[in-house]
């Protein structure tokens, strides 16, 4: 069985594939991918695999980009933290998930789970169309308001007034107008999701940005671009060569 692994996290995907391959040795990986960009250029260009296991968050966007862009009649197994609403998602749709860290008992029961459906899956339209209702319902509803607490109040902050979002060790501020920055309990990758992805990019991993804020672009060592915002940064923004493209391509869109 030919399958493929999109995961952002070398290590996790090794560990996916020493699995896959402990359990079944017909099993046969053809590519590991880590990236929303990445992983449409191979289905573009390649036969579909009989399966496959795609993390939710990666470095460049979600997954659910990817099966958005490229229609598949390829069964997927996301491998997800999310809540139990996603998680109902999928049972409801007879889509398997991994809930992270992967135990190859439950990867074992995926298998199976696949092997019994798997005519069904690979000729029914109604695949499709499951997997597009997962999407869907998966889909997250964008925040347009944040909650941040501040001395002895609590203050609305409009998302579209946030210049970017600055990590550092475990504290996470947002930037505002007027140089004002406000801690959030939240971690850079639980607000990554509250974002909408078309205004807002993970830049790296202590950045994320705006894309209304951004005064300019200027070319930097080794093939990364240095992002110059309308407001001064504690430290400089820089998008590294992989996401570089991805970048501009966002930033035009």
């Amino acid at each position: 069985m030919k399958v493929i692994i999109i995961e952002d996290e070398i290590k996790t995907a090794r560990e996916l594939e020493r699995m896959l391959q402990n359990l079944d040795d017909a099993i046969q990986v053809e590519a590991t991918l880590t990236s929303v960009a990445a992983a449409i250029a191979w289905l573009k260009g390649n036969p579909a695999p009989e399966l496959i296991f795609s993390d939710i968050q990666l470095g460049d966007g979600l997954s659910f980009e990817i099966f958005r862009e490229v229609k598949t009649e390829a069964p997927v197994i996301f491998c997800t933290a999310f809540d139990e609403y996603a998680i109902r998602a999928f049972e409801s749709n007879s889509i398997d998930y991994l809930l992270k860290p992967v135990e190859e008992e439950t990867l074992a029961r995926s298998l199976e789970k696949y092997n019994r459906f798997k005519e069904h899956l690979i000729a029914s339209a109604a695949y499709t169309q499951n997997l597009n209702r997962v999407l869907n319902q998966m889909d997250p509803a964008y925040k347009q308001n944040l909650l941040v607490h501040y001395r002895d109040q609590i203050i609305p902050i409009k998302v579209s007034d946030i210049h970017f979002i600055y990590a550092s060790g475990r504290s996470v501020q947002i930037y505002v107008g007027n140089d004002k920055s406000y801690p959030v309990q939240y971690t850079i990758e639980q607000l990554e999701l509250m974002l909408n992805p078309a205004q807002f990019f993970r830049a790296n991993r202590q950045f994320i940005i705006n894309r209304n804020t951004v005064q300019n672009i200027e070319h930097y060592f080794n093939r990364k671009l240095y992002v110059v915002s309308q407001i001064t940064p504690p430290e400089k923004i820089i998008i590294g060569k992989v996401k570089a493209q991805s970048f501009l391509k966002w930033i035009e869109q």
